[in-house]
């Protein structure tokens, strides 16, 4: 019974301490999404894994990985938005210069964008 006491006041200290960790930006960074391909990669992997948490109960241990997981997905959605800006950018290029029969705008411009469009979508 001594054991499910520690065990009580351990999870409510860290039921305590959350606040504090939240107030510091700089406890938990999650990982980087540098390229499109890692953005895609831990959109994917991080949502199977918060996906997977909140299958569960969200005890104080879940809630803390849960915490942890959004850094990540974070991180990941902040790239993609940022490439999906380019994109847009792109395919004005390919939309203008279909308007202005431009053909060698339309090819360059169009192989990148879709180049670039397939690696979030196949």
């Amino acid at each position: 019974m001594k054991i499910s006491h520690q065990l009580t006041a351990i999870a409510a200290s860290l039921l305590i301490a959350t606040p504090v960790f939240a107030s510091d930006p700089d406890h938990f960074k999650g990982q980087p999404a540098n390229t499109l391909e890692q953005a895609v990669a831990h959109f994917s992997e991080y949502n199977n894994k918060l996906e997977k948490v909140l299958s569960g109960d969200l005890t104080p241990e879940a809630m803390n990985n849960v915490h942890q997981l959004t850094y990540t997905l974070e991180n990941a959605l902040q790239k993609l938005d940022d490439e999906i800006d380019k994109l847009e950018e792109t395919l004005e290029k390919v939309h203008k210069a279909s308007e202005h029969a431009d053909p060698d705008t339309v090819r360059s411009s169009g192989e990148q964008y879709l180049t670039n469009s397939r690696k979030i979508v196949k």
